[in-house]
């Protein structure tokens, strides 16, 4: 998994990515987003770890099609074993449900392997 020591093979400057967040769904103390992770580069990814920030107090309640870890307002993203290869050109999607409110939950800055990705 990129970024992991012992994980995939680190992306290379030619592994370009672009995300696409969007909140679907809000309530008063949550809100539900999906977020489209897209390989923009010329080598296929074997796994993908993508990483955010959010404001604080916003916390991931449940998350599919990956697995997650948080630490504070740190997000972390694993792909699912079904969804860990990506072509050039292709897309993963993954969506959560998270606690507090959606309109800063926005994130402006997405990472894959520590590389900025695009953000759409």
């Amino acid at each position: 998994i990129y970024g992991d020591p012992g994980g995939g093979t680190d992306p290379g400057p030619s592994d370009a990515c672009e995300v696409t967040y969007r909140v679907t769904n809000a309530w008063g103390d949550g809100f539900q987003a999906d977020v489209r992770l897209t390989n923009t580069g010329t080598a296929a990814w074997d796994g993908w770890s993508l990483a955010w920030s959010f404001p604080d107090g916003r916390r991931i309640a449940h998350l599919w099609n990956g697995t997650h870890t948080q630490s504070g307002t740190s997000v972390t993203v694993r792909n699912a074993d079904w969804n860990r290869a990506v072509a050039p050109g292709a897309s993963v999607a993954f969506g959560f449900t998270a606690s507090g409110p959606s309109a800063e939950a926005t994130p402006s800055v997405f990472a894959l392997g520590g590389r900025e990705c695009t953000v759409k």
